[in-house]
């Protein structure tokens, strides 16, 4: 009795291994879009000037010498090194994070938010001495919150996903 050989496709066919590649390449959108927003506000606006969009958000060119909420802002400089350091060290950390946990998707997407924000943030402490900020919100007797830019909300939202993800693996459990 004869057989046919089959051929099985599975071991061909299995998924790769997951790549980082889209994960710094999201990472890699971030830095660009962070990067082209600041430089054109550079380009239109003088430091300090504001210009109204709505009665609750405003473009503005602010410089950030320290770190969220302008912490460490007024210090004599050398918290440019540490925040430069800082941020160098957590994209090392997040790469080291992304080769190791490839395959989870909303965790890496977290990550990678992270990281282009951190990357972008520190271009600018690297080419300027400063972060550029320019978004301005503000809520009537609320005042302004801080000036932030593309970057840092990159990294708010990646935060955000980052808890939400623990959360869901909480609760799986």
């Amino acid at each position: 009795m004869a057989t046919k050989k089959t051929t099985t496709f599975s071991a061909s066919r299995s998924r790769p291994s997951s790549s980082m590649a889209p994960w710094l390449g999201i990472a890699a959108i971030v830095i660009l879009l962070d990067q082209v927003t600041k430089i054109t506000v550079e380009k239109l606006f003088v430091y300090g000037e504001e210009r109204v969009v709505t009665s609750f958000f405003n473009l503005v060119l602010a410089y950030n010498r320290g770190a969220a909420f302008s912490f460490l802002s007024n210090e004599s400089g050398w918290q440019r090194y540490f925040f430069t350091a800082i941020g160098i060290a957590a994209v090392g950390f997040i790469a080291y994070l992304l080769r190791k946990h490839a395959g989870q998707r909303l965790f890496c997407w977290a990550l990678a938010l992270i990281m282009g924000g951190a990357v972008g943030n520190v271009i600018d402490r690297l080419a300027y001495g400063h972060v550029i900020d320019f978004l301005d919100f503000h809520f009537g007797s609320l005042g302004h919150f801080p000036a932030f830019n593309i970057a840092d909300m990159a990294i708010s939202v990646g935060a955000m996903l980052f808890i939400y993800d623990e959360l869901r693996r909480v609760n799986k459990q």
